[in-house]
């Protein structure tokens, strides 16, 4: 029997909800704010009231080359995500659907990858990737991308996976289906909530990445992270143009994620209501 909620508890709810809702929206809105400020006013201090001047967008496109680094975070981001579903999917069916004694010390293993600072293995890393000739490449960052956002990849996956009835998967294999097409046309179809919301989640992260992609590219391969650190030289921080730049950085993805909000919350709830 569904519980009954007075009128007075939707209203407190809903005004809660949205409180919640501005206090995290309003870092973006303040960086628009300050993206269409003058240089002065962005460094007199706090103010919700900007003059609306468009110089800094105009300054942004003609002193950097936008374009390039878009395409780049385009590149990294679905090239890693891909690489990392591929790699993925089979793993998270194999400790869902076949797991030993050592599946779940393995999960942990992958996850406590997580928690390392990266900074602990930067040297090694950045040797690596020079001696292999993979600094500032788009191959090399992708690689990179995909080994640090895999852990979660499979984590997402693995969830989801579990709540998949295994006797659908038994009754594919009494109908002679191989072990490939069990994965690729039973199991995934049926996973394509998690799948998608575990796609996104991805591109999210990779587009986001910014300590591997500043001090593993310099203009090359350089993304949009680095394309919003340019903006901070020794003459100091031009906040109106590095909001600017942030702006035009983060656009893309808030068009994607509002976009895909719904498809993203049922797979991120997949399985949580039965």
């Amino acid at each position: 029997m569904a519980r009954k909620t007075s009128t007075r508890s939707k209203i407190g709810f809903s005004l809660a909800a949205w409180a919640v809702a501005l206090i995290l929206f309003f870092p973006i809105l303040y960086a628009f704010l300050t993206s269409i400020k003058t240089e002065p006013e962005a460094i007199a201090g706090f103010s919700l009231i900007p003059s609306g001047t468009l110089e800094n967008y105009i300054t942004v496109q003609t002193q950097r080359d936008y374009f390039k680094p878009f395409m780049n975070s385009v590149v990294l981001s679905l090239g890693s995500t891909i690489i990392a579903l591929m790699v993925a999917i089979p793993a998270a069916w194999a400790m869902a659907f076949s797991p030993t004694k050592r599946t779940k010390d393995i999960l942990m293993w992958m996850l406590s990858t997580k928690m390392m600072p990266a900074v602990a293995v930067l040297v090694p890393i950045y040797l690596i990737f020079r001696n292999a000739g993979l600094l500032d490449t788009r191959i090399g960052l992708t690689i990179m991308l995909t080994f640090i956002n895999l852990p979660i990849v499979i984590w997402m996956l693995y969830t989801y996976f579990r709540e998949i009835p295994g006797e659908i998967l038994e009754a594919a294999r009494m109908d002679g289906a191989s072990l490939w097409n069990e994965i690729i046309h039973v199991l995934t179809p049926m996973a394509v909530p998690g799948i998608a919301s575990t796609l996104l989640l991805n591109v999210i992260l990779a587009w986001n990445e910014s300590f591997w992609t500043i001090r593993l590219t310099t203009t090359n391969a350089a993304p949009l992270t680095a394309f919003i650190a340019s903006f901070s030289s020794p003459q100091g921080l031009f906040w109106a143009k590095l909001s600017a730049a942030s702006m035009m950085a983060i656009a893309p993805i808030l068009v994607i994620g509002w976009f895909s909000q719904k498809q993203l919350v049922r797979g991120l709830t997949f399985g949580a209501v039965k």
